[in-house]
């Protein structure tokens, strides 16, 4: 078993009259079967109301199953008694910073969850250093929050989980407030985390170009994984994607399109390096793609 393994997981939303009565019943999340193992990079794909949050939300027990489980390193999550153990091993980041920002200096708010964690004072400090060098916030710790951007607060509610030294960061569009140059600050130090730390990370977008380095993608639709594999293998089916409102890397568009105009390229192209890489390759046996290259 993965660090975080879902088994047949299903969750219903159950709306209610004043008096308590059902009137409907909404399942968000519908037989899903995943297993991650530890040190992974995945991320989870999905329209609006495709159940990724949901499913998120029951990797570290904010959620419990309608049917089905849910075990974060061999702890059920309905276990009520291994809720707290859970918290620790699995920390989630949300989409808006400001949320989870509390403290009036970036050190003191950084230092809070282990605090909590009853953590001695001089470790805490110890953490808080890492945490926040392993982000690339360190030099910021003396500001206050309220002047950083929003890259870099969110920068900052990452290194709070990681100061409680989780095995797994949970990110549930953390970049969806974001503009472009703060996704690429925190999508960078998230990777940096999974390659030099090891930590496991679970990413929640819609933003395609941030999952190509991911090793596993899971494509979510009406609440059902309806697509997993390699970034590559599920970028190849432009199509299918498209069915399920979903875009793709905009260079993998330019090279689809390209494609469709009669250049031999293969599927999956992910980046503007791999790109370039091809359209020289055709240039240099001779496929009259100097006019792409050249302009």
């Amino acid at each position: 078993m993965g660090i975080i393994k879902a088994i047949n997981l299903a969750f219903e939303y159950i709306r209610r009259d004043e008096e308590g009565n059902v009137e409907g019943i909404l399942r968000a999340v519908d037989g899903v079967n995943l297993d991650i193992e530890q040190g992974d990079f995945i991320a989870i794909l999905g329209h609006n109301g495709s159940g990724k949050s949901t499913l998120a939300k029951h990797f570290n027990a904010l959620l419990h199953p309608t049917e089905g489980s849910v075990w974060v390193e061999g702890k059920d999550t309905a276990d009520a008694a291994s809720v707290w153990d859970i918290r620790q091993t699995a920390g989630m980041v949300f989409q808006n910073p400001d949320n989870q920002i509390i403290g009036q200096v970036v050190e003191e708010d950084v230092g809070f969850g282990p605090e909590n964690l009853s953590v001695p004072t001089e470790q805490i400090w110890e953490r808080v250093e890492e945490s926040l060098k392993a982000v690339g916030m360190y030099k910021f710790r003396k500001h206050s929050p309220n002047k950083l951007s929003g890259g870099q607060k969110q920068r900052v509610s990452i290194a709070g989980v990681i100061a409680m030294h989780p095995r797994c960061i949970i990110l549930d569009e953390p970049t969806a407030m974001l503009d472009p140059n703060g996704r690429k600050e925190v999508i960078r130090a998230v990777r940096a985390l999974n390659q030099a730390e090891g930590i496991t990370v679970i990413l929640i977008t819609h933003y395609m170009e941030e999952v190509v380095y991911a090793d596993k993608v899971y494509v979510m639709d009406d609440g059902k994984v309806v697509m997993q594999g390699e970034p590559r293998t599920i970028f190849s089916q432009v199509e299918e994607l498209r069915r399920l409102r979903l875009d793709v890397p905009q260079v993998t568009e330019l090279a689809y399109e390209l494609k469709k105009s009669g250049l031999p390229l293969p599927d999956g192209i992910l980046t503007i390096d791999e790109l370039v890489e091809e359209l020289k390759k055709l240039k240099c046996s001779g496929t009259g793609v100097d006019y792409v290259i050249d302009s």
